[in-house]
This record gives structure tokens, C-alpha cells and sequence, in this order.
């Protein structure tokens, strides 16, 4: 087995996090207003169900979800289907590439150009991309602690500043600026074909299925949580406050005494965003190896990379434009692929032609 259930729960946990601790706070609430959590409670609650359906059918079949493509649809079929799923693991790392790159910019090197100060980032990829599911488990392993120590810091850091009364009254946003809040940030969540990824790679065992699950509902706790206080720091004015998770803790008392000891903090929780970053890559590698019997990943990997650093150069001053397509158009994207197909996937065959 290439990753053990331990693992992919501290990837449930941390990676489902801290993807959106950036800007999605921003949209929500700019979206949504004060009623910010039922739109991100709405779609958690969706791709948990389907965290947990596929995590189940784990219990049912021994075989990849590739192979379980193969022996319904065919090899040709398979390949396809892992073709189009690359390309969307690709198409779902753009914004989070750009919101890391004008992130890190921002907060850390402001004085720098921006390509510049990323440029390294994708060494750091293209050579993570191209390892396999081990890899991704052992940098689980560390970036759980990691995240849990980092997110308490900086959750106390906040917590005396937060006015819960920012939150109230509750549910006074209309239905349809709810729902849009729920389409417009659903390309976030996709988790559920992360467990599509895993599955046939780990030794199932009883229960996993309710870890796994359990795993995914801390991290959406944890999003939930921040978004409140994020919410309840900033008020009517979080939609202009980007980059939420260095926002929060700014007017921790103690700063003002010894400094800005929570960028410190942001510093070591970047380690978990780039590894979290990563993940999707290397799914899309992983998605194309299958796809065209191509066994280096290696060249895979700096093939994918270089095409989203083209995409990054290109489209360097076009974020917002992104952005608004994305927030348009990519929920139907993410419906088929995060929602169908890992729904769908209790359709395939499990078993040969010859098993009793």
C-alpha cells in the first residue's frame, strides 16, 4: 500500500483548512455578508457526504479507482476520464497559485517583484509532483502538527478581538446571494476527489471510513470557526480585508510590545499552504501518468509546472478577471468532477467477470 488511513485523515484535516484561509473568508463575505457560514456549512456538508461515500466504497473493492473505470468503460475509456480529471486538478490550482503568489508578495516580500519571489516555489513543486502517494503521506505526517500548532497560536492570538455580535441577526441575507455564495466558492472544495485518488491505494480496515469523515468535519470545523472570528474582527468590512488568516491577529495586544510575532507564525504555516498546494499537482501528475501509460514523472511534473508557470506570467495581471470566471462558470466544473463523478462512482464495476 502506498499511504496508510492515518495520513489521509491529516490530510482531511489540515489541507481541507488552510486552502482556505487566504481569500475565500474575502468572497464569502463579500458574498454573503454576515451570513458567510451557511454557504461554506452548505458545501461542506455536501463534499462530506461524498468524503464519506467514496471513503465507504473503499470498503467494497481492493481496486483503484482507475481500474474500476477500466473494468466497466475499458482501458480506452479509463485513460480518457483520467485525462479529463488531470486537466481538472490543473484548472483548480490556478487560483490557488495566484492567491499564493500575491500572498507571499504581500506579506512577506512586498519590496520584491512578485514573479521573482515565486519563481522558487516551483522547484519545490515540480519535485514533489513527481514523487508518489508515500511522499504525500510522510508530508502529512509533519504538516499536521505543524498546522494544528500554528492555527492555535494564531486563533488565540484573535480570539479577545472578535465581536460576536458582528454575526447577528442571522440569516437576513437573501436566498439567492446565499446559493450564490455556495456556486461561486464550490471550486475550493474538492476533496471528495482526493479520496478518488487514494482509493485502492491504502489497506481498508473497519471504521476508516468514519475516521476519514470525522477527519474531513474537524477541518471544516476549524474554517468554520476562523470564518466566525474573521467575520467578527472585521465586521462589515471583511470583504476588503484579503488574505484573512495574517489579518486576524494583528491587533493582538502584545504587539505593539515585541513586535509582529504572528508573521513568525504565517511564516511556518506557508510550509503547510505550499505542501496543500502541492497535493493537486501531484494528483495531476499521478492522472496523467495513468492516462497516457507514461511512466517518468519526473518529465510530467516539470511539463505540468511549466505550463502553470506560462499561465502565471501570462495571465499575471488578469487575477481578477480569473477570479470572476472562476466564480461564474467553475461550480458546473466542480459539480461534475467533485460531486458526480465521485457519486457515480458506486456505479462501477467492482468485481471480475469470474468472482462469485
Amino acid at each position: 500500500m502506498k499511504i496508510k488511513v492515518r495520513q489521509i485523515c491529516f490530510i482531511m484535516i489540515a489541507y481541507t483548512a488552510v486552502t482556505k484561509l487566504l481569500i475565500y473568508p474575502t468572497a464569502l463575505a463579500e458574498l454573503c455578508g454576515r451570513d458567510l457560514l451557511f454557504p461554506a456549512l452548505i458545501n461542506f456538508f455536501i463534499e462530506g457526504l461524498l468524503v464519506w461515500a467514496v471513503s465507504f466504497l473503499c470498503s467494497r473493492t481492493d481496486k483503484t479507482f482507475f481500474e474500476l473505470i477500466e473494468g466497466t468503460l475499458g482501458k480506452i475509456g479509463a485513460r480518457i476520464i483520467y485525462g479529463l480529471i488531470a486537466a481538472f486538478f490543473m484548472l483548480s490550482v490556478i487560483i490557488p497559485l495566484f492567491e499564493q503568489k500575491l500572498y507571499v508578495h504581500t506579506i512577506f516580500y512586498d519590496t520584491v517583484p512578485t514573479i521573482l519571489v515565486f519563481l522558487p516555489i516551483f522547484i519545490f513543486t515540480v519535485y514533489a509532483a513527481s514523487k508518489k502517494f508515500e511522499n504525500i503521506g510522510r508530508c502529512a505526517d509533519i504538516c499536521l502538527p505543524v498546522f494544528i500548532a500554528v492555527t492555535a497560536f494564531l486563533f488565540l492570538m484573535a480570539f479577545n478581538e472578535v465581536q460576536w455580535d458582528n454575526l447577528l441577526p442571522v440569516l437576513q441575507t437573501p436566498a439567492a446571494s446565499l446559493f450564490r455564495g455556495v456556486s461561486a466558492t464550490a471550486f475550493r472544495f474538492m476533496e471528495p476527489c482526493w479520496m478518488l485518488m487514494f482509493m485502492g491505494y491504502f489497506k481498508y480496515k473497519k471504521g476508516d471510513a468514519a475516521k476519514i469523515t470525522l477527519s474531513y468535519a474537524a477541518g471544516a470545523l476549524i474554517v468554520l470557526i476562523f470564518l466566525a472570528m474573521f467575520y467578527g474582527i472585521y465586521g462589515e468590512i471583511s470583504a476588503s480585508r484579503t488574505f484573512a488568516i495574517s489579518r486576524t491577529s494583528i491587533y493582538f495586544p502584545a504587539i505593539e510590545t515585541i513586535g509582529r510575532i504572528d508573521l513568525i507564525m504565517l511564516y511556518v504555516l506557508e510550509v503547510v499552504m505550499l505542501f496543500a498546494l502541492a497535493i493537486n499537482i501531484q494528483f495531476a501528475v499521478h492522472a496523467i501518468a495513468l492516462c497516457t501509460g507514461y511512466g517518468d514523472r519526473r518529465i510530467i511534473s516539470l511539463a505540468v509546472n511549466i505550463a502553470l508557470l506560462l499561465i502565471l506570467v501570462i495571465c499575471e495581471h488578469y487575477f481578477h478577471s480569473i477570479q470572476i470566471v472562476f466564480y461564474r462558470w467553475l461550480w458546473i466544473v466542480t459539480v461534475i468532477f467533485a460531486v458526480l463523478v465521485p457519486a457515480l462512482s458506486w456505479a462501477l464495476k467492482r468485481r471480475k467477470a469470474d468472482d462469485k
